[in-house]
């Protein structure tokens, strides 16, 4: 075994100046930072070898460090949280590395494991990524919750901030207005949504940011789609679950209110 080795480490990319939400991170939710809520929760995977914050905020890490967590700071120039994961995972001697986005409070022990023991079922996948049923039109309509379509063998199709697939005699699409012709649709389960975890083998996770942004990634504001353009494929677990991701202060409130 080679030294300092860890088979899986996982990077919690957390930067404060977040668009919808300023200073997300540090998002009180019950007497305690957002950050810490991710933080912990992945530290319970006892699959994961190793957990580390990475963020280019003093704040941020001091709040880390005070309630004990392991963090780095890196560049204030990445574009993404991908890239934030990269600088930390080019310092750790790793196999496989998971991108656990830091607005997750939710995230659970049995998402991450399913994520990681995919691997494991596998040694050709690239990356691994979980998704949920969608069970609510709110979800559906919601562009802040990012839609995926799978094939037979759960390997995405194409991800999308839109309802993807429109149902054509379901759905009515009429001056921006989604209409909706049958109230049965979600029963027929054929929508799911992205939950924010990737998991990449290392050597993948360098090549998939070396390679150029690619048109759909620049339309859709979702850097997933790069790997489907150029050709990759990304396999997707289906859990249970149905965390909520924290983009706005309405989900903000709502988290607020499950973990109470």
């Amino acid at each position: 075994m080679k030294k300092n080795f860890v088979k899986v480490l996982a990077v919690i990319p957390a930067r404060y100046a977040s668009k919808r939400l300023k200073a997300k991170p540090l998002a009180l939710i019950n007497n305690k930072p957002m950050i810490q809520w991710v933080y912990e929760n992945v530290k319970k995977c006892d699959l994961i070898d190793k957990v580390i914050v990475a963020t280019d905020n003093e704040q941020i890490f001091n709040i880390v460090k005070n309630f004990g967590g392991e963090v780095m700071m890196t560049s204030r120039k990445h574009r993404s949280g991908s890239d934030r994961v990269a600088e930390v995972a080019k310092k750790i001697n790793s196999e496989i590395v998971l991108n656990v986005q830091g607005d997750e409070p939710m995230i659970s022990n049995h998402i991450l494991k399913k994520v990681i023991l995919e691997f494991y079922k596998n040694k050709f996948l690239n990356i691994v990524t979980p998704i949920c049923r969608i069970k609510y039109f709110s979800e559906l309509f919601d562009t802040n919750f990012v839609k995926v379509v799978v094939d037979k063998n759960w390997f995405a199709l194409y991800f999308s901030r839109s309802v993807i697939p429109f149902v054509r005699d379901k759905i009515e699409f009429n001056k921006q207005n989604f209409i909706i012709k049958n109230n049965e649709i979600l029963n027929q389960n054929i929508f799911f949504r992205h939950i924010g975890v990737y998991g990449y083998r290392k050597n993948f996770l360098f090549k998939f940011l070396s390679l150029p942004e690619g048109k759909l990634e620049k339309l859709e504001k979702l850097e997933q789609l790069r790997i489907l353009e150029y050709g990759y494929k990304i396999k997707t677990v289906l859990v249970n679950e149905n965390p909520i991701s924290v983009d706005t202060e309405e989900d903000l409130k709502k988290v607020i209110e499950i973990l109470r």
